[in-house]
């Protein structure tokens, strides 16, 4: 996996979107992820309840990173009444689950109400759309992890086509913070009422432009910079606070000069 540690978003950004198809194969050739698929495209075609998903754990492993829900793996017993959910009931469990991962986990997976019974899987077209979705995923994950404004940006780009209302927005987490950051919103507008945001985010950016792509990529350049600059001062700051406290040290005041042009430097990259 190429590092973008350590570097700045816009860089990071521009080193995966020029290196994302390499990065793929690499990841499809990696031992682990070569056998997690090799076993999903082997078995999954014979699983056609909940149940049977439940009892084979690599399929089920496999399935939930590749909907990004590696943190709910344990949460097996949750996970069972999202997939056996009637989603024409309101109170049903995934309706009422306020995060997109598990709705979109329901959709794709395609168990009817009860869980009784699918027949996406028995679709090589399908089971070649989650492998897809399965290395994608390993991809944008490795990026978020590296650095969170990079990962918050292919998520977006995932996202965006499926927005169709602010409250699709409110309801991700990390889509409330980029669209915040993207259209200077202070983040302190959570603690509003949720009509109040919806409000807000309508005077600032109409989600039709959502379907333009040079008003997706404005959105990103906005969200990249802003975040950058961001991360510059708190490292300036955080400079700033070292350099006094080796300079405390001991028990003993000591004066201590900052030079503001290295530490603005510094924040600047250069």
């Amino acid at each position: 996996m190429i590092s973008i540690s350590g570097m700045t978003a816009r860089l990071g950004l521009q080193l995966a979107d020029s290196t994302r198809d390499r990065q793929l194969e690499l990841i499809r050739k990696q031992p682990e992820h070569q056998r997690a698929i090799a076993a999903f495209e082997e078995r999954i075609g014979s699983v056609t309840t909940v149940d049977q998903l439940m009892e084979d754990r690599e399929l089920y492993v496999f399935v939930m990173k590749a909907f990004d829900l590696e943190d709910q793996i344990f949460g097996k017993a949750m996970i069972r009444k999202v997939l056996e959910s009637d989603k024409s009931d309101p109170k049903a469990l995934v309706n009422r689950l306020t995060d997109s991962r598990f709705r979109e986990l329901y959709d794709n997976m395609g168990f009817g109400g009860g869980g009784t019974f699918n027949t996406k899987t028995l679709q090589a077209s399908w089971r070649t759309e989650m492998v897809e979705r399965y290395v994608g995923q390993r991809f944008e994950s490795a990026q978020a992890e590296q650095n969170e404004t990079v990962g918050t940006v292919l998520e977006f780009r995932r996202k965006a086509g499926d927005i169709r209302s602010w409250f699709d927005v409110l309801k991700d987490a990390e889509m409330g913070e980029f669209m915040r950051t993207a259209l200077g919103l202070p983040k302190e507008m959570v603690r509003l009422d949720v009509d109040k945001q919806v409000e807000l985010f309508k005077s600032k950016f109409d989600l039709a432009k959502l379907k333009d792509p040079a008003e997706l990529e404005r959105l990103e350049r906005r969200y990249v910079a802003i975040s950058d600059v961001k991360a510059g001062a708190d490292a300036s700051a955080n400079l700033a606070l070292q350099l006094m406290n080796v300079a405390g040290a001991g028990g003993r005041f000591t004066p201590v000069t900052l030079d503001i042009t290295m530490i603005t430097s510094i924040r600047k990259g250069y």
